[in-house]
């Protein structure tokens, strides 16, 4: 299966918070898309492994993505390295996606700035004919995504340009939801976080609210880029 996107996110419902939006926006454009979590958010003050790969499945359903994949790094101690990026590269090559959306390339989370830079570097190299992969017991063809963009998630960074995802914010928050465990519930007894309150939530449309601001959109979401974007007709800019 071919994809047009890939949504990389290194804990289950970092993809969910940080890009959603666009995901729904793309799949309602008859894209194919996906989602690779890169661990199982185990280390996680709420809910267990287990409970957060049922939620990303639940989510999953709820977003309409062709695939969802965790590659069960260790959470908070996986490296960038070889062993790594060839774990990265084989999914790369097996679902050969044209645009690869990544973690903030830095945030309060210190997971999220290392996999921004380990899937980042994981694309360059899936392109290189020495390195060598198999899926399967069969060599697979190099692939390199035309294009990384990395969404912004807790921290504000300026981005290089947002996504009008006005229409999609309340299946957004629906998939956000999903992950029942890690959000907002006044009936759970575990232990607050940073992401457990009511205005967490309200902090997350509020994002999206000053991000649709600056293109007259009720709600957007920001990307940073690793390259220049080129522009095909300037007068279709908002």
């Amino acid at each position: 299966m071919k994809l047009d996107i890939l949504a990389v996110g290194v804990h289950p419902d970092d993809v969910e918070l940080g890009c959603s939006g666009t995901i729904l926006k793309h799949i309602a454009q008859g894209k194919k898309i996906g989602i690779l979590d890169l661990t199982q958010g185990d280390l996680g003050s709420r809910g267990n492994a287990v409970l957060r790969i049922e939620e990303a499945n639940k989510s999953a359903q709820i977003l309409g993505v062709s695939v969802r994949e965790n590659l069960g790094f260790a959470d908070g101690f996986f490296k960038n390295d070889k062993e790594h990026q060839i774990e990265i590269i084989k999914i790369l090559r097996k679902y050969q996606p044209d645009v690869v959306l990544a973690n903030a390339p830095k945030d309060r989370h210190p997971d999220h700035g290392r996999a921004s830079q380990l899937v980042s570097e994981a694309c360059f190299y899936s392109g290189l004919v020495k390195i060598e992969t198999e899926l399967d017991n069969e060599n697979q063809e190099l692939w390199r995504p035309k294009a990384v963009y990395h969404y912004i998630q807790d921290r504000f960074l300026k981005p290089d340009f947002v996504v009008d995802v006005s229409e999609h914010v309340d299946q957004k928050m629906k998939a956000i939801m999903a992950f029942s465990s890690q959000f907002y519930n006044p009936d759970s007894n575990a232990p607050e976080t940073p992401i457990s309150s009511k205005k967490f939530l309200d902090f997350v449309k509020a994002r999206m609210a000053n991000f649709g601001r600056d293109i007259n959109a009720d709600y957007a979401e920001g990307y940073t880029t690793e390259r220049v974007i080129g522009v095909e007709d300037i007068t279709e800019l908002k």
